[in-house]
């Protein structure tokens, strides 16, 4: 098989912008078929015009489903665990207590800070919003904030605190794929993402502003009467996320920590809610429509369990494959190639970098794929421009995880949409730190802040003139 050239590797990316434009926004339909479209248009290419084989491309398949298949099987036991933490009580619990607690003015900043905090200690932004996302979005809403902003801050936090934790799996992909310290980059990445999350909680309180006093007389109470009415609202009911974070926290990875924290939550719903045991998992399994008498509550409580995951799954599974296709053909390196051509220093060096893993995202719908292949293939360019490795790791996390939400057929944007219950193009004008994040990145190539030379201190100087392209390995 030889290897594309650009105009042909264009061919197949072209005609997936045609198939998602004219398959959601024309007819309105889910992503699933669109992507099939692509599947479908980039497989007959391959073959006809690149010559690859059925075999190939099967295999190219399989490899990015089998590199996907913990983010499927995290779906599935997220959307189990939602379902069993509200029959267990312990999200109508939450909220219970925090619209009581909280007001709509901090509500917004105080949710990202302590989505953060949270998610730095247990390294999973996924866990984070799994056990707890539910209940924010829940409080919010009795608080009277829109879901979409509730859930902008949720995901702020989640990715800030992502970034920061030595737990987490793109952490420590992004240094390992850069061959950079654990530390060091995490060292790198927390300026940038101080900034950027301090720029979103000033933005949050100003929403905060905008939505307060637009509390109905009574809501409160209200809703705090309906919880009570259907629920135990006791300390008890608090044991599955003790459990859960428990776990993450000791190291324990995210599948056996959520499947845990499933077991747990069905037997709190046993024992602390007089659930029988056939409801307990009938509830895991097809979710939960509670009959509180207050409409607003049971919107928040209705689940779907685990069979509610296969819609989102089939996004995931079709998006993996196409990006499976792209990377066998070697389109996704052609493009990583040419790109890293329009490098000719630091600040543009660092925003091709940007550019390359947000493309990854769009690409080939994984967070993985955008740390990987630009991670990988400029470790080269880096070096030769005389960069620290930290440098490329901070870039391509910095740009590449934080906006993979940003994308509706990611793993990621399915992930959250669908555990939060509010569509990726709803949340995501409120996700500040997912803009936020590459923006700061690129003001610190821009502006030298913070880039790292090799065989110097960090310099704290404007980055060197662009001055002619720089030399990069492979072949057009």
């Amino acid at each position: 098989m030889d290897r594309p050239s650009l105009a042909e590797s264009l061919v197949p990316i072209v005609g997936m912008v045609v198939f998602l434009s004219v398959g959601i926004v024309g007819f309105g339909l889910g992503p699933q078929f669109p992507l099939l479209w692509g599947i479908a248009f980039t497989g007959l290419f391959a073959w006809y015009r690149l010559g690859t084989s059925w075999e190939d491309l099967y295999d190219g398949i399989t490899e990015s489903l089998l590199m996907g298949m913990q983010a499927i099987l995290i779906i599935f036991l997220a959307y189990t665990l939602v379902s069993t933490l509200i029959q267990a009580g312990t999200i109508p619990t939450l909220m219970y207590y925090g619209v009581e607690l909280l007001t709509p003015m901090v509500f917004l900043p105080l949710t990202a800070i302590l989505v953060a905090v949270i998610t730095v200690a247990i390294g999973s932004s996924w866990t984070a919003v799994g056990a707890l996302g539910v209940a924010f979005i829940g409080v919010g809403s009795g608080l009277g904030i829109p879901a979409p902003m509730t859930a902008g801050a949720i995901l702020s936090g989640a990715y800030t605190g992502d970034k920061l934790s030595p737990l987490s799996d793109t952490t420590n992909l992004a240094a390992a794929v850069t061959d950079t310290d654990l530390y060091t980059h995490i060292s790198a990445m927390r300026p940038g993402s101080m900034l950027a999350l301090g720029i979103s909680l000033v933005l949050y309180g100003v929403l905060g502003l905008s939505v307060s006093g637009n509390i109905p007389a009574g809501r409160i109470a209200e809703i705090q009467t309906a919880i009570e009415g259907s629920y135990s609202v006791t300390p008890l009911v608090f044991v599955p996320l003790i459990v859960i974070f428990g776990l993450a926290i000791y190291g324990i990875p995210a599948l056996p920590t959520l499947g845990a924290g499933i077991f747990v939550s069905a037997l709190t719903s046993i024992v602390v809610q007089g659930t029988g045991f056939a409801s307990a998992w009938s509830a895991a399994l097809s979710g939960t429509a509670p009959e509180t008498g207050m409409k607003l509550v049971n919107g928040l409580l209705e689940s779907g369990g685990m069979t509610d995951a296969a819609w989102a799954i089939t996004i995931v599974m079709a998006a993996l494959a196409l990006g499976g296709l792209f990377e066998r053909t070697g389109i996704l390196a052609v493009l990583a190639h040419h790109l890293a051509r329009l490098c000719h220093g630091t600040g543009s060096t660092t925003g091709v970098t940007a550019l390359s893993a947000i493309s990854m995202n769009v690409l080939a719908a994984e967070q993985y794929i955008s740390i990987v292949v630009p991670g990988m293939s400029l470790r080269n360019l880096y070096s030769e421009q005389g960069l620290e490795s930290q440098n490329l790791s901070r870039a391509v996390e910095a740009a590449g995880t934080t906006t993979s939400a940003l994308v509706p057929w990611t793993s990621g944007a399915v992930y959250m949409s669908g555990v939060l219950g509010v569509p990726t193009m709803q949340y995501a004008p409120f996700y500040f730190f997912g803009f936020l994040s590459p923006l700061v990145l690129l003001f610190m190539g821009a502006t030298g802040w913070r880039i790292v030379y090799k065989d110097s201190v960090e310099s704290t100087d404007a980055a060197p003139a662009d001055d002619g392209p720089v030399s990069v390995a492979g072949e057009d």
